[in-house]
């Protein structure tokens, strides 16, 4: 989760509450997801749940003690921008692991997307609660794409990727586009941007010399086959150039793919954007 602050109110000095909350705080943790028992054999993470704490102590500690009243604390977060970027983890580290986790044999697809939107619903309106009132929700990307799924399978398809993982993400993708319309209801002044990320990496995957990259499916460091089996180790040497690659471990884009994802959602351009670009939500 990724906390925007507006710029600092005239009465408050830039050193007073810190630089860091002044330009926005990330509260993300590796492996966490939506449910709380996402990643935990990984060992210490903190869930979503544990990140809105950690954004209610922010409030508490770091914002109230230098507002005049409440009422010019919640006009400061209400100019916030919520950006909420999780869903991911919760496939896989917990659904797609059937060895560690019972999920995918409790749930069907379906099921588990409901699962998901459900409790974010909930964490939503925890955070609306909490003050928050512009939030932007990131979809997921296609999880069947990416080197640690494709090292699973003996043979991809057509696509390139592993059609049946990514439409479990499309399941929950759906589920989390329509969400804006049932909390606009519940949560008076709120306002919701989703935020494709699903078809602009999709086509990053299918199209890469579209956006000057080369390979679309290995790992630039990485171990197995796509280099997916096994992820980048301490002291392991990455490729040489990274800046042709989709992704730079078995899991997570490149920093070249980063700035493309970036450049395409967070402008004034509302092509993967519903129902308006960040940009315009920024100015509401």
């Amino acid at each position: 989760m990724y906390l925007g602050l507006p710029l600092a109110p005239p009465y408050l000095s830039p050193l007073s509450v810190g630089q860091n909350v002044l330009r926005g705080l990330n509260y993300a943790s590796a492996a966490a997801g939506i449910l709380d028992e996402t990643g935990q054999h990984y060992g210490a993470r903190t869930t979503l749940n544990g990140q809105i704490s950690q954004f209610e102590t922010t409030i508490e500690l770091k914002l109230r003690p230098f507002f005049q009243n409440p009422a010019d604390l919640r006009k400061y977060l209400a100019k916030s921008i919520i950006g909420i970027s999780i869903g991911s983890n919760d496939y896989i580290n917990n659904y797609l692991l059937p060895e560690r986790y019972s999920s995918s044999q409790i749930y069907s697809g379906e099921d588990y997307a409901d699962l998901l939107i459900k409790t974010l619903s909930a964490q939503i309106t925890r955070l609306y609660n909490l003050g928050a009132r512009k939030i932007m929700l990131a979809g997921s990307g296609p999880l069947g794409c990416i080197p640690s799924q494709l090292s699973m399978v003996s043979g991809k398809n057509n696509t390139g990727c592993v059609t049946k993982i990514n439409n479990l993400v499309s399941m929950f993708n759906s589920r989390l586009k329509d969400l804006p319309n049932t909390l606009n209801t519940t949560l008076p002044g709120a306002f919701f941007v989703y935020q494709n990320i699903y078809d602009l990496f999709h086509d990053m995957v299918m199209n890469p010399t579209r956006y000057g990259l080369v390979i679309p499916d290995k790992a630039c460091c990485g171990n197995g086959r796509y280099g997916g089996a096994l992820t980048c180790l301490p002291l392991q040497q990455p490729c040489l150039n990274r800046h042709q690659y989709v992704f730079w471990d078995a899991f997570h884009p490149t920093e070249i793919a980063n700035k493309i994802i970036a450049e395409n959602t967070f402008s004034e351009s509302a092509k993967y954007s519903y129902p308006i670009s960040i940009y315009e939500l920024a100015k509401l």
